[in-house]
């Protein structure tokens, strides 16, 4: 399962290091990244993006929201190989669609990880810790 937040800065070259912790959870030295939602990226192991993609085709076809969500899922998402230090390359359209920069944060999402642009992220966590602070 992938848990934690961490915050961290591109390597030389547009790498990023995927941290030990979330490397641990990771079957081989292959993820998928794809476009996810709130202007992040999100990142499976091969056998929860397998279980992700599946889902997609339990909604047909014929029905347009599962076209939608098949194109939106798909066309953004490539499998990257970590080298040995755990180090990836992200897609330059997929860094543009999350407004990386420099700094990003990547967190624990439980089937999934998340890489944020690290103000998005710190504004994000502000609207939820406002919207849950009205529910409980």
């Amino acid at each position: 399962m992938f848990l934690g937040e961490y915050k961290l800065k591109f390597t030389g070259k547009g790498r990023v290091i995927l941290p030990k912790k979330m490397r641990d959870e990771i079957t081989g030295r292959e993820v998928v990244l794809s476009r996810g939602f709130e202007e992040c990226i999100f990142g499976y192991d091969l056998k929860s993006w397998k279980i992700e993609a599946e889902k997609q085709f339990e909604i047909s076809n014929t029905e347009e929201r599962g076209r939608t969500l098949r194109r939106y899922m798909f066309s953004a998402s490539v499998p990257v190989e970590l080298d040995a230090q755990g180090r990836f390359v992200i897609p330059s359209a997929l860094l543009t669609y999350a407004k990386v920069g420099r700094e990003i944060v990547i967190i624990g999402a439980g089937d999934h990880f998340e890489i944020w642009n690290n103000k998005l992220w710190e504004k994000y966590l502000k609207e939820m810790e406002g919207v849950y602070g009205r529910v409980s």
